[in-house]
Formats: structure tokens, sequence, C-alpha cells
């Protein structure tokens, strides 16, 4: 399994990459909105929505509501405002992980509460990551090292977590996660973010503050990796879907980055860059 991971991630990565850099946020925008709107069908399932034709008519609504943000992408407010509500979000799903049981019953309610979730998941992070994106100067660089920092910690955690993993973070929702896991992602997005940052010029206090920024970040990109672990545990699945080799689905993937980016964006505001 690890060598497929590897492979697969080895022919990926590259890809991923030079679309971050080199394409305009306006295309970046959409592509960006294809990826989640996939990740946006997989989370339905999750949820519990099982007609597909209900799923079409969500996947619709969701496309939608891509456009909307999009029209609106110039209010001096929406987007900050929604980029807070998602932190806040994350913020209430550590009560969620505390109370795993909440939400477990396959009732309409629970999977309209899930599919509600699901908007403070996908929208704030979009928004966030276009405002990376979108930011001058080096948008670019700062959208690819925000997510370098994601995948800097989810490297390190599972190595750390192989190789010196006794205590477990989270046992009733994510068996192989373990604190010594959650020690090295901080340690390796740290020592990312610290070269990063050196090379984009940051080299006064402020490089302090996005040490912290990064702490906080790979913090809620666990967060956000065990909230899915939680909604597959109670869905009975073991991946969100089969689209990548070793990897799952694209909700396996994008789990720690949908709760990342609003954190790192803001950080990065607060910050001034």
């Amino acid at each position: 399994m690890l060598r497929q991971r590897v492979l697969t991630a080895l022919l990926l990565a590259p890809f991923v990459i030079l679309l971050i850099l080199l394409l305009p946020t306006s295309l970046f925008a959409w592509l960006l909105a294809g990826a989640f709107l996939a990740a946006s069908w997989e989370w339905t399932r999750l949820a519990g929505m099982k007609n597909r034709t209900h799923r079409g008519v969500a996947m619709g609504i969701v496309t939608a509501l891509f456009v909307v943000l999009w029209l609106l992408r110039t209010s001096a407010w929406l987007w900050p405002a929604l980029m807070i509500a998602g932190i806040a979000w994350w913020l209430l799903v550590c009560v969620w992980l505390r109370h795993f049981a909440f939400g477990a019953a396959p009732t309409r309610e629970n999977r309209n509460l899930k599919l509600l979730a699901g908007v403070f998941v996908i929208f704030p992070a979009w928004v966030a990551a276009l405002s990376i994106h979108g930011s001058a100067p080096h948008g670019h660089v700062w959208t690819f090292l925000a997510m370098l920092l994601v995948w800097a910690a989810d490297t390190g955690a599972y190595f750390a977590g192989r190789f010196f993993g006794n205590r477990k973070l989270a046992p009733q929702i994510s068996p192989g996660k373990t604190w010594a896991g959650v020690y090295g992602a901080f340690v390796t997005s740290t020592l990312v973010l610290t070269i990063g940052g050196w090379l984009l010029g940051v080299r006064d206090a402020r490089l302090i503050g996005l040490i912290i920024v990064t702490v906080v970040t790979v913090a809620s990109s666990i967060v956000g990796d065990l909230l899915e672990s939680l909604m597959k545990r109670q869905a009975n699945v073991k991946d969100s879907g089969a689209l990548f080799p070793g990897h799952g689905g694209l909700l396996d993937r994008l789990d720690s980055v949908f709760a990342a980016l609003p954190v790192f964006a803001f950080g990065k505001l607060l910050l001034g860059f």
C-alpha cells in the first residue's frame, strides 16, 4: 500500500504543482471548483444521500454557489467573512469529535446536518485558496507553500506515527493516528515553512508569526482529517471513493486541505502578506 501511495503521489504532485504555479487565478478558480465539486459528490455519499438524482441536484446547487461567490469576489467583506465562518466551523468540529457518536444514526435529520456541514467545509476553503492565489506579490507561490505545508504534515505524521506511534490520538475515530504523528506533522511543516518563508523574503519578526500560523494550520488540517474519518466510520466505508490508487477518493486527499486553507489564508491576511 505504501508503494502504491508513493507512486500515485509522484505522478500527481508535479501536475498539481504546475497548475498552481502557472495558471492565472481566473482559470485556477474553476479548475479548483471542479475538484471541490467532485469532493462534494463524495461528501453527499458519506452524508447518507443515496439517491443519485438528488445528489445530482445537490451538485447543481453547489455549482451555482461557486458562480455566485465568483461574481461577488470584489465584495470587501464576503470572502473574509466566509473564511472566518470556516474557521469557526472547524472549532465547532472539535466539539463534534469529542462527542463522536453525535450524528451517527442514519436519520434524515443527521443527513441534512451533514450536508449543511459540507457547505462550511467546501466554500470557505475555495475562497481561501483564491484569496491566496490572487494576492500580490507571489500569490501562486504562497498557494503552493500552503499546499506544501499540508503535504509535509501528512508525510511527517505518517512516518513519525509508523516508527514512534504508540499513544493513539483518537482511537474511536481513526485508530491509525497517533500523538507521535501529530508531533511529526508539526516538525516537518514548520521546517518547510521556515525554508519557504526565508525564500520568500520573510526574514524578520513576521517569520515567527508565520510559524505560529503554520502550527494552527496543521492543527486544523488534523481536525479536517479526523472529521472525514468520522464521516467514513459513520457511513461504514473505508474510503470516500476509488479515484486514486492507494489514496482513495478525492475527498480523502482534500480533507486536510479543506480545514487548513481558511486558517492559513486568514493568518496571511493578518500578517500583511
